[in-house]
């Protein structure tokens, strides 16, 4: 199924939460909503399930509109499901029997059939005689998910599916997941504030703030190519410097000189860029010096945050076998390219 929303504003009351929402998510993709608690991820989701009206604007499933033009299809009506966070399994219900909630109007054996058939699908098999408080919280998961392709819908919504799970559990239950909507072909939409889950399941991602979509894009290029401060600070890690561009697509900045990603820094303009710590290199013997005022340790390598003469604050990458000690003085150098953001 393709999904296009168009100047699509939401919110509650009468009150906005995100205002001129416009993208498209193509048949067979997984986007993801990614945003900060309270930027009203959750709420543009329900829109697209038929659960909140909209303000203004369209939502489009394929050629059919869902909501606009004083238009309101009702969920049961849009072949969209639905998995929540708290998995809303029925408790005094089995695996398989909660998998056949999804498939009233079939006939029984019929029903039970397609529902085993997710159950294998999801390898949850040899579990569909358990009751939910028999399964671990991963594998209720994968019920809930089971349950909602059951009826082979058009796409299917999670609301933050794995918010209640343990990192690696959600780290390897996302990858399944991911891989389970890819054999289907199932186009989906997943809310969540987690980067890693995001990166880790979505084709592209949308992030939400400050009332608005900021960008519509791969990890890539949220990451590589962000289209504004929001999504710069959002969006792993780094620091913002400003620099002068120097022509021919380079920028002079504290760090020295280096090349910009978008290769258009004008002479003589001031330009702000995006320095990532993948950007930052320690250098024995180079002019510029900064301290080691903090090491965090990430198993391999080690992101060493040091403070230059000046009180500019830069990250560096760095194997954890070669990483200086904090205190330590170190020599720095730039590499690129790197990303320039918008000054406003």
């Amino acid at each position: 199924m393709r999904l296009e929303l168009s100047s699509t504003t939401v919110g509650y009351a009468g009150c906005a939460v995100l205002s001129d929402v416009s993208f498209v998510l193509e048949g067979g993709q997984i986007g993801c909503l990614l945003g900060p608690s309270g930027s009203g991820k959750t709420t543009l989701l329900r829109a697209v399930a038929g659960f909140e009206p909209l303000f203004r604007g369209e939502i489009r499933a394929d050629s059919d509109l869902l909501s606009g033009r004083g238009i309101h299809l009702p969920p049961e009506q849009r072949r969209i499901g639905m998995v929540f966070q708290d998995h809303a399994l029925l408790p005094h219900l089995t695996a398989l029997e909660n998998v056949r909630l999804g498939l009233f109007g079939r006939q029984p054996e019929a029903a039970k059939a397609r529902a085993i058939e997710m159950l294998l699908l999801v390898g949850l098999a040899d579990h569909a005689q358990r009751y939910p408080h028999q399964l671990s919280g991963g594998q209720q998961q994968r019920v809930a998910l089971a349950r909602a392709l059951a009826p082979a819908p058009r796409m299917v919504l999670f609301d933050e599916p794995f918010a209640s799970l343990d990192p690696e559990l959600r780290s390897r239950l996302a990858r399944d997941v991911r891989t389970v909507l890819k054999d289907t072909q199932t186009s989906s939409l997943l809310v969540t504030h987690s980067q890693a889950e995001a990166f880790a399941m979505a084709d592209v991602i949308g992030l939400v703030g400050e009332g608005r979509l900021h960008q519509w894009d791969t990890a890539t290029g949220l990451y590589q190519r962000p289209a504004t401060r929001f999504v710069a600070a959002f969006v792993g890690e780094g620091v913002v410097l400003t620099g002068v561009g120097a022509g021919s697509g380079r920028v002079q900045c504290i760090l020295g000189d280096v090349a910009v990603r978008d290769g258009t820094a004008r002479a003589g303009v001031n330009v702000d860029l995006l320095v990532r710590p993948e950007n930052v290199r320690i250098l024995p013997g180079a002019t510029l010096r900064g301290c080691v005022i903090e090491r965090q340790f990430r198993g391999a390598n080690c992101l060493c945050i040091m403070r230059l003469d000046d009180g500019t604050v830069v990250h560096a990458s760095v194997n954890t076998a070669d990483a200086p000690c904090e205190g330590e003085m170190v020599g720095l150098t730039l590499s690129g390219p790197v990303a320039t953001v918008p000054q406003s």
